[in-house]
């Protein structure tokens, strides 16, 4: 007997979704006997799948956002949504970011579970996208979703946890899939504009959409143009001077013209009369300022003076807040049916932006042809080692457009191939190409150049301490420079970075391969064949010490890829339903080759018509990532403690009162061609209650564990294995064998000064990435949907929750497990994210109300936690006819500045990873449609 009215239910985890229901049997299962399925369920091909299915409730929970939601809580961009999701609980790279200004300009990443953006999975229309060409913190590869166009995405799917059984490499946290709109009629013309209450950063975006067919030929398509115009630290009043250091009781300036004696470890005084013939720079700001215990001593206080020097406190926020972007996107599907079982179809998208930042003016001390950190000379002028540094103001660049970090962007994806039917079989064979090439500008000072300027030419070196020798009158570090000659010392450091991917697949798949007395079959089979690669293409100037602070890593590389897989569905009983998948996945590169088979398993229990319980369990692989593997040899510039001379210099203090710890360092960075994979395992547990088609409520714990994680060798740990072999015995008095392979490659990769006052000091660490780390978190997502019907207008329900049990961390095997959620552990990742919405609507009108919890994070001190934060988000949208909507969005409604933090001692003085200072914005948007059905 056919049961009729199937229920399906969409997951819309809390993201402001409603819930769509029809009516019947719960959750699109057939009766006992199972003949056949309801025609007036369509099914739908869900993330997490290859096998369509009449509902989108699976074995693993789904969140999906859809055009309607995006436009109801007024999301500008794919960020902004991302920023919503529950479970996006790692940091999406704010725009201040100064290592996204530095390494990945321009680009924002999303971050499931925490785990790191290069373990997130991030699909468009199923298939996958070239990675940004610039490696995420100059370490790996990952997505940039800045660039996918907003005004054309039709829904979202995120499912979490491992599958890599269905997608192969790097779907550890999950997967992200950006459906673009393929159904469309007549012409639909959209405008948005946006403003902010406190002025800066106004946006304009124009969007133009349609569809056309005709006989067996069909196409739909978009353009969309967005103006993004740049907000400015000095335009928000909470991060506009040093003044807002909630630290200080007095404004530290900030340093823009230093002098500097090593020798007696003070600042040399400039006069008060210098600084003030400097006070018209940084836009009249610059005065004579001092900084606490950087003078000399003074018997009668009992500790050192003020030092002094010229500054400016404003000159901090040169900055943006929002980067200015100008861009252009557009996309294509088309479709020919060969018969009425064969189509041919193709889809391309072409986009192109110009992304413009600043993340600071540019500065300049000594750097000798070396590239050392050491910064001191011989100044033969009074006879003294002398040390220099100096900002460049806008007043001598010639304004800040002139320091901008600029990146032109340019995207491209095409898949021709052909679908179709053959009985109760579908079958998909496409070619996918994905290419994303840009042209970043970098300003850079002219380390020789800018020497010469100021030093004018060396005389040779000082035979006592071993510094190079100029006789450099003081008078020229204080004297401002004309903009010839900033142009003389400065240039634009250009990289043509490109990244690209070629892949090959063919899939079948039937939702009846043979029927069991519970109901039919379900299985899918998929084979791919493909080529990805990238080349960094830097400045070759940049590879060497010619930029002053920049010795930077070329990377060039590709690898080869095949993979098979398979998928089952099985209903066991009327309320039990089992799947399971396999993929074999072989990578070769650089020489090696590397396999990899993962699975996962599934089931849904249905014991009755409102409820089910559901599990999934599969595992995960991540294969070497390309910049991991091919990167060249670059410096960074961290802080590390030197243990050796801590401990036989002054054994008797404290490693943190030591003069040697936290000192400024070189780290020599370089690939690693022999890594393994990745792994993860993950487990997800779930139940959903659905007592009417106006109520749901879900329930899952998520665990994934991580094994073989690729980090950097520790700098910290090779430094103090260095102090252990170089001494003999560890800290305990345990004996240390010199000759062992950890001794020989510990004193190999640390670097000392062997002349000059620094001779023994601590100069560079080489290290490369490692299979090494171990990661695990655990947690519950839950997600509430209600729908409330009534004579004045519609009232829906949607709230979403992830609370984090545990995050854990471990670098290396024998050290201490790190608690990623406690606040001196070194990471700033929340425990508590919520989301929540209500929508009123009555006939044309429709008003939702947004709320978001971030819970408490971390203090700058990392000694505490600063409080929970909230921001509350509006949109009223109006259908003035069948065929025009309007709609006005403010974003952050209540004017919220960032939770503050009296510890935060670094500008901005708050945290940059979770929040911002834009304030109140507004977003006005009008849809006109020409033609076709209604809006």
């Amino acid at each position: 007997m056919k049961q009729t009215g199937r229920r399906v239910f969409r997951n819309l985890l809390g993201l402001g979704c409603s819930l769509t229901v029809l009516a019947g049997p719960a959750f699109g299962q057939t009766a006992a006997g199972g003949e056949g399925t309801d025609d007036a369920a369509p099914e739908i091909t869900v993330t997490g799948s290859r096998i369509p299915r009449l509902d989108i409730e699976g074995p693993a929970p789904i969140t999906v956002v859809d055009s309607n939601t995006i436009r109801a809580n007024g999301y500008a961009s794919v960020p902004d949504i991302l920023r919503a999701l529950t479970q996006n609980g790692g940091e999406t790279q704010s725009q201040q970011s100064f290592s996204g200004a530095s390494f990945t300009p321009g680009a924002q990443q999303v971050d499931l579970r925490g785990l790191g953006p290069n373990h997130s999975l991030v699909l468009v229309n199923g298939r996958r996208i070239a990675d940004f060409p610039l490696p995420f913190q100059g370490r790996s590869n990952f997505t940039d979703v800045s660039n996918i166009p907003v005004s054309m995405i039709d829904r979202i799917e995120v499912l979490s946890g491992s599958a890599s059984a269905i997608y192969g490499s790097d779907a550890i946290a999950g997967v992200i899939n950006f459906t673009l709109k393929k159904k469309l009629d007549g012409l639909t013309l959209d405008y948005r504009r946006g403003v902010t209450e406190h002025g800066g950063g106004d946006s304009h975006r124009i969007t133009a959409s349609g569809g056309w067919s005709s006989g067996r030929f069909h196409i739909v398509g978009g353009i969309e143009y967005l103006l993004q115009r740049p907000l400015w630290q000095y335009q928000r009043g909470i991060q506009d001077s040093t003044a807002d250091n909630p630290t200080t009781a007095q404004p530290l300036a900030r340093r823009t013209f230093l002098r500097y004696d090593p020798d007696a470890d003070e600042y040399v005084d400039p006069g008060a009369a210098t600084c003030a013939s400097l006070g018209r720079l940084n836009q009249g700001s610059t005065y004579y300022a001092s900084r606490p215990r950087y003078g000399a001593y003074d018997d009668a206080l009992g500790d050192y003076g003020p030092g002094y020097f010229c500054g400016s406190n404003t000159s901090v926020a040169y900055g943006t807040i929002i980067s200015r972007r100008e861009g252009f996107n557009s996309y294509a599907s088309a479709g020919y049916e060969l018969s009425d079982n064969a189509e041919l179809f193709v889809d391309a998208q072409f986009g192109i932006s110009k992304v413009s930042l600043v993340r600071d003016v540019l500065q300049w001390s000594f750097q000798p042809s070396s590239g050392s950190s050491d910064t001191t000379f011989y100044n033969s002028f009074d006879n003294r080692l002398d040390d220099w540094s100096r900002q460049f103001t806008p007043e001598e660049s010639g304004g800040l457009n002139r320091v901008e970090t600029r990146n032109r962007q340019q995207t491209f994806s095409i898949t021709p191939g052909i679908k179709g039917k053959f009985g109760k079989w579908t079958y998909e064979a496409a070619f996918n190409h994905s290419e994303y090439k840009a042209r970043v500008e970098f300003p850079q000072v002219i380390a020789a150049k800018a020497n010469a300027l100021f030093l004018g030419q060396q005389q040779g070196v000082d035979e006592d301490s071993g510094y190079p020798i100029f006789n450099a009158d003081p008078a020229r570090l204080y004297t401002p420079l004309t903009q010839s000659e900033y142009d003389s010392i400065t240039a634009y450091s250009v990289y043509h970075p490109k990244s690209w991917t070629n892949n090959f697949s063919a899939t079948i798949n039937t939702t009846e391969l043979f029927r069991l007395p519970a109901g039919p079959v379900g299985f899918a089979a998929v084979a791919e064949a493909g080529k990805q690669g990238y080349d960094l293409k830097p400045d070759p100037l940049a590879l060497t010490d010619y930029y002053y602070a920049l010795k930077d890593s070329d990377g060039k590389g590709s690898r080869t890829h095949w993979a098979l897989g398979g998928e089952v569905r099985v209903p066991v009983t009327h309320f039990l339903e089992l799947s399971g998948a396999g993929r074999y996945d072989h990578f070769a590169f650089a020489g090696n080759g590397i396999g990899k088979f993962t699975y996962n398993a599934g089931a849904e229990l249905r014991p009755m018509r409102s409820l089910l319980l559901r599990a999934s369990y599969g595992t995960g692989f991540r294969a070497p990532d390309l910049h991991y593997v091919f990167t060249g040899p670059g410096n960074t510039h961290p802080s590390a403690t030197d243990y050796y001379l801590c401990r036989t210099e002054e054994p008797d203090e404290a490693i943190g009162d030591c003069s040697y710890a936290d000192e400024g360092i070189v780290t020599q960075r370089s690939g690693n061609r022999r890594l393994k994979p990745e792994t993860s395992k993950s487990l997800d547990l779930g139940i959903v209650w659905a007592p009417s088609r106006r109520f749901d409520v879900s329930v899952s714990y998520f665990r994934v564990s991580m094994a073989n994680q690729v980090q950097d060798l520790s700098t910290d740990q090779l430094l103090r294995d260095e102090a252990d072999c170089r001494i003999g015995q560890t800290t305990s008095g345990k004996a240390v064998d010199v000759n062992s392979p950890t001794c020989l490659d510990a004193i190999a990769r640390v670097q000392r000064f062997t002349s000059g006052v620094r001779s023994g000091e601590l100069d560079a660490v080489a290290v490369n990435p490692i299979n090494i780390a171990h990661e695990k978190t655990t947690g519950i997502d839950v997600a509430v949907h209600g729908n409330l019907p009534t004579s004045f207008g519609t009232f829906s329900l949607s709230l979403a929750h992830t609370h984090v049990f545990d995050h854990t961390f471990r670098q290396y095997p024998g050290d201490p497990t790190i608690n990623k959620l406690a606040f001196d552990s070194g990471y700033d990742i929340p425990r508590d994210k919520s989301t929540a919405s209500l929508t009123w609507s009555i006939q044309k009108l429709k008003w939702t109300v947004e709320g978001r919890r971030l819970g408490k994070l971390p203090n700058y001190d990392q000694d505490a936690f600063i409080k929970a934060s909230y921001l509350f988000n509006t949109t009223l949208q109006y259908d003035f006819t069948d065929h025009l909507r309007g709609s006005l969005s403010v974003v952050n409604l209540f004017d919220t500045n960032p939770v503050r933090d009296p510890t935060y001692a670094s500008y901005p003085y708050y945290d940059i990873s979770w929040f911002d200072s834009t304030g109140r914005s507004a977003f006005l948007q009008l849809t006109w449609k020409i033609g076709g059905a209604g809006l």
